[in-house]
Order: structure tokens, then C-alpha cells, then sequence
């Protein structure tokens, strides 16, 4: 390993061996966090607003005198926004609004077996809880990325919660939407949703991404039974790079998701030790214009370059790890595409940049982190729905289907099953 003026190890190559090892999340090591995060939930669970004003005096050294932001408040912030960011905001809304409509999951039908119909049908959760990270950086986008699609399924009831001291920006964002929003993060903000508080309604299912202590939260309810849209944790970009890309684009890729935290992953995968020697000069003179620099200097200390033998190993590697985000910065880059299996989401091309699925290309940017995409899928409109099936038969299509019902009845053992088919046939019509 060759740690360079970046901070960016350098592994010259790696076997397959190696993997676990190598390319281990720094976000893994959770001394500690999970009893905390724990203690936090339980007092929530138990104490409700009062609770939670006290953790969040702890916490943010502030506690609001009410949690939910009145509309009104809302509706004002736009006045404070710089109109052409209001422009952005509403380009970036058609665009997604257009690719998550086309998701909407239709109903089907079908008959089985002669007189055996089969239905599926799709109806919204009914009340959806959206976390907006809030932090050093206003995530407008989590707000477009969470808010349109539950939109769209139709859920009844929306509510939104993010960390105290929103800007105008992220409430003008909010405002667009009919929600209800309150101003309190963090674990506790997801404690709150899930078990409901005297201000803080009990949702359905919580959705968004935030920091490792947030996911940790979303986590432990979801081992107590609460639905949640997946793991989202701290943000994670890997680039695979030939010749053919264009360093001073990888190195801004990189850099993106670097300024998103210290605890962000960033992973370079070249198939020459040049391309990267240019990627990480390229990174070091791009980091000292960025106004988030040490943010991003903090990233790079775990962020990994490796020189793979060529793309087919690129790929066993990024398959493995399955990162968030993964951009393919190489020569026929849809063909590449097909062999990809895990990963939240994929950028192909010199000019297909992450932030640009960030903000406003159309698709999702609440992806799955720390390796679960393996079994996981980023936000979708289906997400925030779920199908109700349903079976009508007829007498003739029960006496077809009951040979096959009593047999796997009996050999489950389980007389009643076979009992509700008998009682059936045994009746004249």
C-alpha cells in the first residue's frame, strides 16, 4: 500500500482473498453506537415529546418549544429562495416525477387452471415517514426523492422529519408537498415515527437515508417489527476507469461523494497504474477549490485506488462489494452494464456523472449502502405500495384443484386444510 499526498491508498493489485479485507467500510465499526442508538429508541418509546426534547437538547444544544412547522412557515421560506434555484427545483421534479410514474406497478389477472382466477392488486402504505438529513449540507433532493414517489403511490398521510436549523431552501422544497413536516433528527427523529409521539404521528414505513446513527435506528426497528425502505447509510461511490476515461471526471466523481462525509467511501478500480497516478493528481488539485475540502480530506484518508488486471476483475470486485454508486468510466460501457448484479445504481459514460442521478436525471438517489444491495433496491414508487392478491374459484375448479390441495395437505399433516376442501365437495351444489 502507497499512501499518497491525497490520502488515497493506492493497492497496486489484489486476488480475490484479499477482498474481505481490502475493501472493509470504515462505517463498519460500530463500538459502541449501537447501545447508544438503543438507549435512545427505548427513551423515546417511553417518553415520547418529552423525550425527545431532552435528547435533542443533548444532542443539537436546542429544543424547539413545538416540533411541527406550521405550513405557514413553510409557504414564507419561498420568499428567501433565489429564484432560479426555484427553477432548478421544479426542473428536477418533472424529470423524476416522469421516470417514477412510469413505475406505478399495475394490477394483473389470470386464470390458473380451468374455473382457478388469480389476481394481484396494488394500494398505497398508508402513512409514510420520510427522513431528511439535515446536518452540515440541506439535502433538497432527499425531499424530491422521497415526497414524489410517495406522492404518486397515493399514501394518505406524509410526514417528514429533519435535524433543527432547516434553511429556506430545504422548507421551500418541503413546502411543495402536502406533508407534514417536523424539526427533529437523528435516531430519535426515526424512534419517533416509528412509535409515534404526543406531536409525531406513528407511520406505516420509514424511508430515507442518513448517517450511520440513523441507519443503526432504522435498523434495530426494523428487527422490532417497523417496515423500512432499506439500509441508507453513509454514501459510497466506486468508479471503474480505462483508458478511455477522462481523469479530471473520475477524479470530480469521487470527490462528489468524498464532500458528503468523513465517513463517505470512495473506491477507484483502473486498469493502469498511470490512469490512476493522473485520477489522484487530478483529486488533489480539484480538493483545494472545494469549499467542503476537509470534509472531503477526511474521506480520502480511507478512500482505496486498485489497479486491476483488467474490467472482468473490476467487475468481480464491485459485484462483491456491491457499492451504492458505481460509474463506468469505460469503453462500451452498456455492454459492461449487463454483467453488473449489485449496486444501487449505475452511471454509464464519460458524461454521466453521479450527481447527476443526485438531483435530477429522473431516477432515485435513497440507495442501499454498506453492501446491501446484494438483496436490496434503491426507492421506488412500488416502495411505497403493497399488492393484495386475490383467488375466486368455481365448484368445477375446486374439484380440479382438490386432488392436488389433499395431497399436500395430508402430507403437511394438517387435516383442517384438507377438511375446509371436503366439506366443499362433500356439499351438493
Amino acid at each position: 500500500m502507497t499512501p499518497t499526498g491525497s490520502n488515497v491508498t493506492i493497492l497496486p493489485a489484489i486476488t480475490r482473498k484479499d477482498y474481505e479485507k481490502i475493501l472493509r467500510r470504515p462505517s463498519q465499526d460500530t463500538v459502541g453506537r449501537e447501545e447508544k442508538v438503543k438507549k435512545i429508541i427505548r427513551e423515546v418509546e417511553e417518553g415520547g415529546d418529552e423525550a425527545l426534547r431532552r435528547i435533542c437538547m443533548e444532542i443539537d444544544g436546542q429544543a424547539p418549544p413545538a416540533f411541527e412547522i406550521p405550513r405557514q412557515e413553510l409557504n414564507r421560506a419561498g420568499r428567501d429562495v433565489d429564484q432560479h434555484l426555484k427553477t432548478a427545483v421544479r426542473q428536477a421534479m418533472v424529470n423524476i416525477r416522469s421516470f417514477h410514474e412510469a413505475q406505478l406497478p399495475k394490477p394483473s389477472s389470470m386464470e390458473t387452471m380451468p374455473g382457478v382466477k388469480c389476481s394481484i392488486r396494488y394500494t398505497p402504505i398508508e402513512k409514510a415517514g420520510l427522513y431528511i438529513p439535515g446536518g452540515s449540507a440541506p439535502l433538497l433532493s432527499s425531499v424530491l426523492m422521497t415526497a414524489i414517489p410517495a406522492t404518486i403511490a397515493g399514501c394518505k398521510e406524509i410526514i417528514a422529519c429533519t435535524p433543527p436549523g432547516a434553511s429556506p431552501e430545504l422548507l421551500f422544497t418541503l413546502s411543495l408537498f402536502d406533508i407534514r413536516v417536523f424539526t427533529v433528527g437523528g435516531a430519535q427523529a426515526i424512534a419517533a415515527m416509528a412509535f409515534g409521539t404526543e406531536s409525531i404521528p406513528k407511520v406505516d414505513k420509514i424511508f430515507g437515508p442518513g448517517n450511520a446513527w440513523v441507519t443503526s435506528a432504522k435498523m434495530q426497528m426494523a428487527g422490532r417489527g417497523m417496515a423500512i425502505d432499506m439500509p441508507a447509510g453513509p454514501s459510497e461511490v466506486m468508479v471503474i476507469a480505462d483508458d478511455t476515461a477522462n481523469p479530471a471526471y473520475v477524479a470530480a466523481d469521487l470527490l462528489s461523494q468524498a464532500e458528503h462525509g468523513s465517513d463517505s467511501q470512495v473506491i477507484l478500480l483502473a486498469d493502469s497504474m498511470d490512469l490512476i497516478r493522473k485520477v489522484i493528481a487530478e483529486t488533489e488539485t480539484q480538493l483545494k477549490n472545494l469549499s467542503r475540502r476537509d470534509t472531503a480530506g477526511e474521506a480520502l484518508e480511507h478512500a482505496l485506488a486498485i489497479c486491476v488486471q483488467d474490467i472482468n476483475q473490476a467487475l468481480d470486485i464491485s459485484n462483491y462489494y456491491g457499492p451504492e454508486h458505481l460509474i463506468l468510466s469505460v469503453r462500451d460501457a452498456v455492454s459492461v452494464e449487463k454483467r453488473v448484479t449489485n449496486a444501487g445504481s449505475v452511471f454509464l459514460g464519460n458524461y454521466s456523472p453521479e450527481s447527476a442521478g443526485d438531483y435530477a436525471s429522473g431516477t432515485n438517489h435513497t440507495l442501499p449502502t454498506g453492501g446491501a444491495s446484494r438483496a436490496w433496491s434503491g426507492i421506488t414508487t412500488a416502495a411505497f405500495m403493497k399488492s393484495i392478491t386475490t383467488q375466486e374459484i368455481s365448484r368445477d375448479g375446486l374439484m380440479g384443484l382438490a386432488p392436488t390441495v389433499l395431497q399436500l395437505a395430508r402430507a403437511e399433516q394438517l387435516d383442517a386444510h384438507a377438511n375446509a376442501i371436503l366439506q366443499r365437495l362433500q356439499t351438493k351444489p
